[in-house]
């Protein structure tokens, strides 16, 4: 080979070369971007999961002792009131129209009041 061809193939490799250098600065730069944002959403994903276990920690809290905490006579209150008859002192005993809810029997049973 002749000094000139050696010349313009090393030029040409260092060309070529360069151009691989920098798409591999852009594959890196793109790898690095991928996983920040990879970190911020094993983060995110994280708190949503911890959030999800405290709201369904709290509906179960909150729907289970209510009924675990009616003495047994108001448990028969609400037997009788699901069995369709009124509770409250107003109209004890007559059956409720259509099933429809009564305020009065609804706080005779789970009122304030008499807990």
């Amino acid at each position: 080979m002749d000094k000139r061809s050696l010349y313009d193939g090393l030029s040409s490799l260092e060309t070529d070369l360069q151009g691989t250098l920098g798409q591999l600065s852009e594959i890196k730069e793109a790898l690095h971007e991928l996983v920040e944002k990879n970190t911020t959403l094993e983060i995110e994903n994280q708190r949503l999961r911890e959030h999800l276990q405290e709201l369904t920690k709290l509906a179960s809290d909150s729907s289970d002792p209510a009924k675990q905490e009616l003495s047994k006579s108001r448990m028969n209150l609400e037997k009788l009131y699901e069995e369709g008859f009124h509770v409250c002192n107003i109209l004890y005993g007559s059956r409720r129209e259509n099933d429809e809810e009564c305020a009065f029997c609804l706080d005779v049973i789970y009122g304030e009041r008499y807990k």
